[in-house]
């Protein structure tokens, strides 16, 4: 060994170069790995955010809102000026969950479409449909879903003219048969609205129709303990309409 480098290993103060070396490298590393912990931070608060904020904000809507934008839509469709809908991007964005503006409880008719009636797009409204639009308990689940999972700030119940499970409870009620099959559950859902107006003349089909829709929104109302704590609470509203078939008007019912 040469008398210099046995100076230098010797010396106190005299730098190391493998020291050096290994010293830079051990702070390149760090700010590696900083920079790394960083990085997944950011993206965890951005997974977090996209979390957070709901797939369609301007479905962030009071029930009164809801309600007014549900007008609008079908004053649109009435008139034959449908919005056009960008269901590519819509599909990307609902990807990850879904955030509807109205929940529909809707007769299953092949004729009744609310996302068309109501001019809406993907994720915007929540449909039930069963036969005679009345709430079963499966129904009012799945509304429950709707308000306290979803937070949708109201749910319509959509009658229409010319119902046939509405007509069918009409005849066999008054005549006394029993329909086949697993019907007589259609019959037992709007039985009690066919029973209320069987004696009051008239139009009995579109006075049962009305009042179905009266009694459904009345059952809604006071489902605890889910959708009558969000009615008390200002979170929801719920009303019923009429689907007009000629010109596919919904007629509010008070």
């Amino acid at each position: 060994m040469c008398e210099t480098c046995g100076r230098e290993l010797h010396h106190p103060l005299a730098p190391s170069r493998r020291k050096f070396i290994l010293g830079a490298a051990a702070i390149g590393l760090a700010f590696v790995g900083a920079a790394e912990a960083k990085e997944k931070r950011k993206q965890k608060e951005n997974e977090e955010e996209k979390k957070k904020k709901p797939p369609k904000p301007q479905n962030v809507l009071s029930p009164d809102a809801a309600l007014e934008r549900l007008r609008e839509g079908n004053a649109r469709y009435v008139r034959g000026l449908a919005l056009r809908h960008d269901f590519r991007h819509e599909r990307e964005a609902l990807a990850g969950g879904q955030n509807p503006y109205a929940a529909i409880l809707s007769c299953a008719d092949s004729r009744i479409a609310p996302e068309y009636a109501f001019d809406s797009g993907r994720g915007d409204l929540f449909v039930c449909r069963v036969a005679g639009n009345f709430a079963s308990d499966e129904m009012i689940a799945s509304l429950e879903y709707s308000v306290a999972v979803l937070n949708a700030p109201l749910i319509l119940v959509l009658g229409h003219e010319s119902c046939g499970a509405v007509d069918a409870a009409i005849k066999s009620l008054k005549d006394n048969t029993t329909l086949p099959g697993q019907l007589p559950s259609l019959v037992a859902g709007v039985g009690p609205a066919v029973k209320a107006v069987l004696q009051q003349g008239g139009d009995t089909l579109g006075s049962a129709t009305r009042q179905n829709v009266i009694d459904t929104v009345s059952k809604l109302l006071t489902a605890g303990p889910i959708l009558s704590a969000a009615v008390e609470q200002k979170k929801l509203k719920v009303v019923g309409g009429i689907y007009r078939l000629k010109d596919g008007r919904v007629d509010m019912v008070a």
